[in-house]
Parts: structure tokens; sequence; C-alpha cells
């Protein structure tokens, strides 16, 4: 038995954002003077390889009775595994990804609350390791998350 999920930055307003920003530059540049072309194709080609890295990311979580793997491809190539004798406790909860780790991603606090990875939404897998340390994985699937942890008794509310 085992959970996998694989998340990836879908939100359309991002995509819709970056595509608008491209296409102007792309505008701008055909109808932009010499001067203005170098710079020009040089924020176009920022941008487009910007959208082409939101476009390969994925977080990877699996869980199985072994522990907890995670992966935030293409900045990790390896997972980190982590075996349940790791941790003291782990629990579904809702969070502020802004306000609490200053958005998505990888994101480290110095506040306390450890650190995140996370794609989209406000619901994700604490976990809370003997050494006090404290990884935050964001979910999308928090039901079927939860009811599989308790099925292998690895859940603490």
């Amino acid at each position: 038995m085992h959970f996998n999920e694989n998340q990836r930055f879908s939100q359309w307003w991002l995509w819709l954002l970056l595509m608008v920003v491209i296409s102007n530059l792309v505008r701008e540049f055909l109808n932009g003077t010499a001067e203005e072309k170098d710079a020009l194709f040089f924020s176009a080609l920022t941008l487009t390889l910007t959208s082409v890295l939101f476009g390969i990311m994925k977080l990877e979580t699996t869980i199985d009775s072994e522990g907890i793997a995670v992966r935030f491809f293409p900045f990790q190539l390896k997972k980190k595994h982590f075996n349940w004798d790791q941790l003291e406790c782990c629990f579904i909860r809702t969070y502020k990804p802004v306000i609490e780790y200053g958005g998505w991603g990888i994101r480290k606090t110095f506040s306390g609350k450890g650190t995140a990875y996370n794609v989209k939404g406000k619901v994700g897998l604490q976990l809370v390791f003997k050494n006090g340390d404290r990884l935050l994985i964001g979910t999308q699937k928090a039901e079927e998350l939860q009811a599989f942890l308790k099925s292998i008794k690895q859940y603490k509310d």
C-alpha cells in the first residue's frame, strides 16, 4: 500500500499572466527601436525560460509503511526520504502560504514554522520531527491522504 501525489503549478491565472506579459514584450520587440530590441529580447527570453521552468516543476510525494518521500523537481533530483521513526507526529492542517511561508515553492522560514514544499492551495501534511524540525508538504488530496495515514496507523490528530 502506498499514497502518491504529483502536483504542478497549474493555476490558470499564473499562465495567463505569463502569456500576457510575454506577448506584450514580443509586440514591443517587433515595434521597438534597435536599442530597445536587445533589452526586450532578453526580457522575453527570461520570461519564456521562467514559463518553461514553471511547466516542468512538480512536487512529488510518496508515502508507504516505511515513511515519506518528497521531491521538488527540478531543484531536487533525488527524493528526500523520512522514516516514520524520525517523526514525532504528522497531521493534515490548513495554513496561510503567503503569511506563514512567504508563498509557494520550497520555502524556508526562521520563525519556527520550518520548511514548506507547496505549489498551490492552503492544505498540507505537517511533519514534526523528533529533533524539533518541521516540514509542511502541500497536498490537493487531503482527505485521501488522511485516510491513508490512518490506515497505516501513522496519523495523529
